[in-house]
């Protein structure tokens, strides 16, 4: 390579180096060494790996860890069978201006941001809100109703939340589907669950595990959703990390509790590759 090129290829590199660098590597290595610091005295700390023993001798917090990781893989799976039927109808069957106005719809919700969004949520389900008055205008019940500050109502937010990053990456799975792959399905006989089975679904698999992994990751992280909408029985793991940095001052344990839920996600990130066969080239490529 002549010296130009390699001098342009640098200053196409050195933007995104610098990003992960300073934005991504620098601030993990930092949390790393706090998270194996232990505090001896006020302003002293040595090597230790007393914050990760915390974490598993108090109840509370591998409970809420455990909590975090179940809801979370429900909320994705949730999410992949709402925005599946979507996708596929916007992909297959929508044509030309139908199209482009079902996926602005997916889309508009996302337009401000997800704190306001939450609240919105808020507005609709508390127990002056809009579901609880049309419920007792028409008689359905007697009196208010409180559909806040439950695991429902965490996991209604959630859902929500990541529907649009499942239908994007499935829309463009699907788009790719050749036509002639269903019919030749049809036409040996399979019924439409069939087809769906075994040439649909494998076909959009890396949409599938793209989407699932956006989702969880999203979810799992999540803070303002948990808290607003769950309350105090909400929960979730980064409201723990949150306490540790914010509340307590305790940055050496807010570090360990977040590798611990960076281990988390790595995890089931790869075990999600693992059980779909799928590399991660191909569901980046899909995301």
């Amino acid at each position: 390579m002549s010296e130009p090129r390699r001098f342009g290829l640098f200053l196409l590199l050195a933007p995104a180096a610098l990003w992960l660098g300073l934005l991504v590597i620098l601030p993990h290595v930092e949390i790393a060494i706090l998270s194996v610091s232990e505090r001896i005295a006020p302003r002293v700390y040595a090597f230790g790996l007393a914050n990760y023993r915390e974490f598993f001798v108090e109840p509370l917090y591998w409970r809420t860890f455990a909590r975090t990781a179940v809801m979370s893989i429900m909320v994705t799976a949730l999410t992949l069978l709402l925005a599946f039927p979507v996708a596929l109808y916007i992909a297959r069957a929508a044509r030309g201006r139908a199209k482009s106005i079902l996926f602005l719809l997916c889309l508009l919700p996302f337009w401000v941001s997800e704190l306001v969004r939450t609240l919105g949520w808020m507005i609709l389900m508390r127990e002056t809100g809009v579901i609880s008055t049309s419920l007792q205008k028409i008689g359905l019940i007697s009196g208010p109703i409180e559909l806040l500050y439950n695991d429902g109502a965490v996991v209604l937010g959630l859902v929500y939340g990541g529907l649009l990053f499942m239908v994007v990456p499935l829309v463009n799975a699907l788009d790719s589907l050749d036509p002639s792959l269903v019919e030749a399905g049809y036409d040996l006989g399979g019924s439409r669950a069939t087809v769906l089975r075994r040439i649909v679904i494998p076909h959009a698999m890396p949409g599938i595990v793209a989407g699932c992994i956006v989702v969880f990751m999203l979810t799992v992280g999540n803070f303002a959703t948990p808290v607003l909408l769950g309350g105090k029985n909400g929960l979730w793991f980064t409201e723990q990390i949150y306490s540790q940095f914010i509340t307590r001052f305790n940055w050496p344990q807010g570090s360990a509790f977040g590798f611990l839920l960076l281990a988390l996600s790595s995890a089931i990130v790869w075990g999600g590759l693992k059980l779909s066969g799928q590399s991660l080239g191909q569901t980046l490529r899909q995301g």
